[in-house]
């Protein structure tokens, strides 16, 4: 007797469906890509139960004949191919054939359809790969799949199921995704026929953002648009019209004060199809490096346009996971896309009063759903420490400490600084600072006075207050604790982390004469001697031409020793066997091979960390007018290259908010 046999079709469907529909927001991805791809333009999708009762998907697409009603639940009937070659080249989300006798070996599926071409409609009933029936219908042009029962002859997979709030939070994901990648249509949502959204046609996809998150996480996003060609030897392919055709991408993603703890804000779309992409993602973090602290991730939604043949979509039956064919041309692209985005944008942190209130406007629809969390838009995200229940915090210990305002040490009277009426602010006051010249300060005339007036000789006016301002227009006000910069730009306040800001200068400075070979070192008047571990000699040794190349000379001296002889130029003594050893023991954590750039990155990282201005440090004007300078030239000046912000902004609107002026 044969051991092999084919096996029967209600078992092979079953087997399909248990690649393509995992849980109910499978379902309604399939759905919603057959209606896409039908040329819908309005889709109205219900739910009960988070989906495990019921899954209804409406839309006004083409429509289907009776013929094709029925054939469409025989297993790889398609409309969408038709010769193996269609494969290199697929246009349409849906291609297999899989999905709808899939979904109808595990549920009690209902298909109601008309083609333009007809006067009447088709309903097609299936329980569990069963045919129930079919008959003509009055009904408008387009197509309703209603799926009830999910998993009904399948109990070993509908115990597997999450809560119902978790299920519906895949589903508002999954829809939610579609919607931001078609603006062009119509989405509406019902939940237990309760309205969860309901997103009108827009023209942009700027409009749909604000549909779906609105204004307050618009305003936390950068738009990224970039395109490259990419051309084609003649005799590999023929294009008609020329020798290249584009890859472009557009989008937004986060400033670098919107922080989410997982991955799950990240939207990538490769021909408005919806994907999960290692490379994208790695080409994400790479543009983020020395941006955001290690562990956190922002918020991405990238649409990639690419030719069909660069993409090969059929790697796995959801259709989620893609392959490139140019895979380290799109990493490089995307990663300098997002980078020059970021840089070309210089934003820079809000308070964090101010920040919080738009996270929780924002945050819900952006973080996964969990047992724990509420998927409705609007709810509050684990990202921030906000108690969605549960008794009311105790009242802070509020300690009555003056809050001091160190003002720059003075200048001479003789520092000659040109007369700006226009920029007055009121400042302590006092004679500026004796600002080099390299500093290209202008000053300001300042009528007020910080401490009580003092009488004035009758027909005497007061002589007005000169205050030093960076090249830049911004005006430094003094130092809190020593450790952070108080300044003025234009009508809002800045408070600037002076170590994390001379920090950023230093680290791009040091990248700089990297890759120019002139990196400045020092040698040590007596080498500085270290004990290693065998794992981190190993590490030594194949990291020793970039540590000589960033400035330092380092030789073995003994068995578990080594001997410091030479190091990059601003260190001291102290902070060099130190930065050695915090950098051993970073790589020595590390599983993978170590990639020179981010090797590189890393060095030039702590170097500027141990040589930048500590806090505790008092500055005077001068320094601090030079400071300024130096990180607006950067270009990162919105956070240090350990992620932590540099700057916090006060607009102006804020304060008078905060004052209830308005």
């Amino acid at each position: 007797m044969s051991k092999i046999r084919v096996l029967p079709e209600a078992l092979a469907n079953k087997i399909a469906a248990g690649e393509v529909v995992e849980r109910p927001a499978s379902v309604v991805k399939e759905l919603i890509e057959n209606s896409l791809d039908a040329g819908a333009l309005s889709l109205e999708i219900d739910i009960d139960l988070g989906g495990r009762r019921l899954v209804r998907v409406q839309d006004d697409g083409e429509g289907m004949t009776p013929d094709d009603a029925l054939l469409a639940f025989e297993r790889h009937a398609t409309s969408k191919l038709q010769r193996a070659d269609d494969l290199m080249e697929i246009a349409t989300l849906g291609f297999r054939g899989e999905a709808l006798p899939s979904i109808a070996s595990v549920s009690r599926l209902l298909l109601e359809t008309r083609h333009e071409s007809r006067e009447a409609g088709t309903a097609v009933e299936v329980n569990g790969s069963r045919l129930a029936g079919v008959k003509e219908i009055a009904r408008s042009r387009g197509t309703t799949v209603t799926v009830r029962d999910l998993f009904f002859n399948v109990p070993a997979r509908k115990k597997f199921l999450k809560s119902d709030s978790t299920e519906l939070g895949h589903i508002v994901n999954f829809a939610t995704q579609y919607a931001l990648a078609h603006p062009e249509g119509r989405f509406v949502l019902r939940s237990a026929g309760a309205e969860v959204f309901n997103l009108q046609p827009v023209s942009l996809q700027r409009e749909r953002i604000f549909q779906v998150f609105g204004s307050a996480l618009l305003k936390q996003l950068v738009e990224v648009q970039r395109e490259i060609p990419v051309f084609y030897p003649e005799e590999d392919v023929e294009i008609p019209g020329g020798s290249s055709e584009q890859i472009g991408v557009h989008g937004f993603v986060s400033k670098p004060e919107v922080h989410k703890l997982n991955r799950n804000s990240l939207y990538f779309f490769v021909n408005r199809r919806m994907v999960r992409d290692r490379i994208i993602l790695h080409a994400l973090n790479e543009a983020y490096r020395n941006i955001l602290p290690a562990g956190i991730f922002p918020v991405v939604l990238l649409f990639i346009e690419m030719p069909l043949r660069e993409v090969d979509v059929n790697v796995h039956p959801s259709k989620t996971e893609v392959r490139f064919r140019r895979q380290a041309l799109l990493h490089d692209f995307l990663r300098d896309s997002v980078r020059r985005a970021l840089m070309d944008a210089r934003p820079q942190t809000p308070f964090p009063a101010a920040r919080h209130v738009q996270s929780a406007v924002g945050g819900g629809l952006f973080d996964a759903p969990s047992e724990e969390e509420l998927p409705f838009p609007g709810s509050v995200s684990k990202s921030f420490p906000w108690p969605a229940v549960g008794p009311a915090p105790a009242p802070p210990v509020i300690v009555d400490t003056p809050l001091v305002l160190q003002p720059p040490a003075p200048a001479p009277g003789s520092a000659t600084l040109p007369f700006r009426g226009e920029d007055a602010l009121a400042i302590g006051a006092g004679p500026a600072t004796d600002v080099a010249p390299s500093a290209a300060v202008v000053a300001t005339a300042l009528p007020l006075r910080s401490g009580p007036a003092e009488p004035q000789a009758p027909g005497n006016a007061a002589a007005p207050v000169l205050v030093a301002q960076s090249q830049f227009g911004i005006v430094p006000l003094g130092q809190i604790d020593n450790s952070f910069i108080v300044a003025a730009d234009g009508g809002a306040l800045l408070l600037i982390d002076q170590h994390v800001a001379h920090e950023r200068i230093l680290f791009e400075k040091v990248l700089r004469q990297r890759s120019e070979g002139k990196v400045e070192s020092q040698r040590l008047l007596m080498p500085l001697i270290i004990e290693i571990n065998p794992r981190q000699q190993v590490i030594l040794e194949n990291i020793a031409p970039e540590l000589a190349t960033c400035g330092f000379e380092v030789e073995p001296f003994g068995r578990k020793t080594v001997a410091i002889k030479a190091a990059p130029a601003g260190l001291a003594t102290a902070d060099v066997q130190l930065l050695l050893g915090e950098l051993l023991e970073g790589l020595e954590r590390e599983t993978q091979a170590i990639d020179l750039r981010r090797l590189r990155e890393r060095i030039a990282a702590s170097v500027a960390c141990h040589a930048a201005i500590k806090v505790n440090t008092h500055l005077d004007r001068e320094k601090m007018i030079w400071l300024i300078d130096e990180l607006q030239k950067t270009q990162y000046p919105m956070s240090c290259p350990h992620g932590r912000p540099i700057v916090l902004r006060y607009e102006k609107n804020e304060i008078l908010k905060a004052f209830k002026r308005i």
